[in-house]
């Protein structure tokens, strides 16, 4: 159980419940936009969006889910070194078969709401 607003001492408690999802076979946008519905908690019924009151989302066979079109060939992923011209490109083909949890994981973050809550709720997610 969570104590909502510790601060303001209302003694509102939650529950998180575990939801398990099997990944082998479906299409990755689909399945880290429902991960990330969860999370939010988005799915229950006193939902607010000031406080986090998602859910713990467990995925398993993460390298089995697939990639609509050409998505596996034709999708890359920036980041910056902080470095003049150091943009740095990766396929998500190359990703996939480095580290699937990785990829999903990245795709469910930049789903989440932008804002102080978002560090958190990727906590709850385990990928295996």
């Amino acid at each position: 159980m969570v104590l909502l607003w510790p601060k303001l001492n209302l003694y509102k408690y939650m529950e998180r419940t575990t939801h398990k999802i099997d990944a082998s076979g479906k299409i990755a946008g689909r399945l880290a936009s429902e991960i990330a519905v969860l999370l939010q908690g988005k799915n229950r019924v006193d939902y607010q969006a000031h406080t986090d009151c998602g859910e713990i989302v467990e995925i398993t066979n993460v390298a089995e889910m697939k990639f609509s079109g050409k998505k596996l060939e034709t999708k890359v992923y920036h980041r910056n070194t902080g470095y003049p011209s150091g943009i740095r490109t990766k396929k998500v083909k190359d990703m996939m078969e480095e580290e699937p949890q990785a990829v999903l994981r990245k795709m469910v973050y930049l789903m989440l709401p932008k804002n102080r809550l978002r560090p958190n709720m990727i906590k709850r997610l385990k990928v295996s």
